[in-house]
């Protein structure tokens, strides 16, 4: 069965500054290469990746689309835009658009200071840019103050495709959970919107099936297995279980799916949304995996 990683995440802290990534975060940091990302791909038997942005900054945008030329196991770059001027958005939207691996835009908003960045007009603006080229945006660490957000916008950019990262964050075992549910749902409501089966590490939860199974329920019941991307999120866990560990509570309960649905969610829906080329593989592409 072919599997892509469509969130994964590497950095050079002698390109950029990175400022989030602070000696108190431990494994995190120091720079994560290529060769390191690949290895852990390969112990888990996984295709190829995506990489996404860690950074809002041109650098880091630039350095990712100088790895994917380099290495055929990265499938695509989901990079940074300016999305609050329209003006260099545009002038970043056409450099960027000429390299193929360049395949969606990310900004982090659970870091921006806005709370209404979404709803910025210069934003809209920018995001319709995007909608026109037919590049999906991802949306990061969405609960509690951006998910509400996240499906107005799709309501207001219907030909947008938004991409929920990390199901929004769900709030596991804790009494806001039936809150950020119903954020999920009205966001689900939207047919432009799908979800990212990624980052679902909470601090203080146990990282296993059980902790995991109301939220991976919920969203197989909003978005179903045509709307939801598997991601790693690596190397965030490697402040919890690896990437082994992490591929192994979430490859278990993808697999009490049909075949057909565990395509969709292990590589199907990403190529889709991506828009990513072949996969290499030495398995057929089925036909449910339009790539």
């Amino acid at each position: 069965m072919t599997v892509v990683d469509a969130h994964l995440h590497l950095w050079d802290l002698e390109r950029s500054a990175y400022a989030w990534i602070t000696p108190e975060l431990g494994p995190l940091h120091t720079t994560i290469t290529a060769e390191r990302a690949n290895a852990e791909l390969r112990g888990a038997g996984v295709d190829r990746a995506v990489l996404v942005q860690a950074e809002d900054s041109e650098t880091d945008t630039e350095f990712m689309l100088e790895v994917a030329a380099e290495h055929s196991w990265v499938a695509g770059v989901v990079g940074w835009l300016q999305l609050d001027d329209p003006a260099a958005a545009e002038a970043q939207l056409d450099r960027w658009s000429a390299d193929p691996a360049f395949v969606g835009v990310r900004h982090l908003v659970h870091d921006d200071p806005r709370d209404d960045f979404l709803a910025l007009p210069a934003v809209r603006t920018s995001l319709g840019l995007l909608a026109a080229r037919g590049l999906p945006f991802d949306v990061p660490d969405a609960w509690p103050r951006h998910l509400a957000a996240t499906g107005e916008l799709a309501a207001a950019l219907p030909e947008l495709t938004v991409v929920v990262d990390h199901l929004g964050k769900p709030p596991h075992e804790r009494p806001d959970f039936a809150e950020w549910r119903a954020a999920l749902a009205a966001v689900a409501a939207r047919p432009n919107t799908v979800a990212k089966v990624s980052g679902l590490h909470a601090g203080g939860t146990p990282f296993t099936a059980d902790v995991l199974r109301p939220a991976w329920e919920a969203a197989l019941e909003l978005f179903g297995p045509d709307r939801l991307i598997w991601g790693s999120d690596w190397p965030m866990t490697l402040l919890t279980e690896g990437y082994a560990g992490t591929w192994q509570v979430l490859s278990a309960l993808v697999g009490e799916l049909p075949r057909d649905d565990q395509q969709k969610i292990l590589a199907g829906t990403a190529c889709r949304v991506y828009r990513l080329g072949s996969v290499s593989t030495n398995q057929p592409i089925t036909p449910e995996v339009p790539c």
